[in-house]
């Protein structure tokens, strides 16, 4: 990955793909993408067989963990998700930034929510590209 120390950064976040933007946000930017880690045998695994799901939810944890180390050293972050409320995991990222990894949560200037399964690449960069004239002029 290219080093993005105090840069801006986009990230675009779905259940099971994160695409992150560490070149800048001209045309033909291409993303480093991060993938929710799967199980060969994700329907007999399970951490705690008392809890239902708990394998999913280890998943998760390694697959935000992974976007958190991603992006740490940013100097600003933009996140594009889809979804409200408890489906945004978006949202999932933030809260989990805020937990486990204050210093990156502050780093967040924005959230944008989209129709990320619409929307292209060239799309989604045009959209950043707004979002950071406006909020940076």
């Amino acid at each position: 990955m290219s080093d993005i120390n105090n840069k801006f950064v986009v990230l675009t976040v779905a259940k099971d793909e994160t695409h992150l933007w560490t070149t800048g946000v001209g045309k033909g930017s291409k993303p480093v993408t991060i993938s929710l880690p799967v199980k060969a045998d994700r329907k007999h695994f399970r951490l705690d067989p008392n809890i239902k799901g708990s394998g999913e939810q280890h998943e998760e944890g390694i697959y935000l963990e992974e976007i958190s180390q991603a992006i740490a050293s940013a100097g600003e972050i933009l996140l594009i998700g889809h979804g409200k409320g408890k489906g945004s995991e978006m949202l999932h990222l933030v809260s989990y930034l805020e937990r486990k990894h204050p210093l990156t949560a502050a780093k967040v200037a924005g959230k944008l929510t989209s129709d990320l399964e619409n929307m292209s690449e060239p799309e989604i960069l045009a959209l950043a590209r707004r979002w950071f004239d406006q909020h940076h002029l």
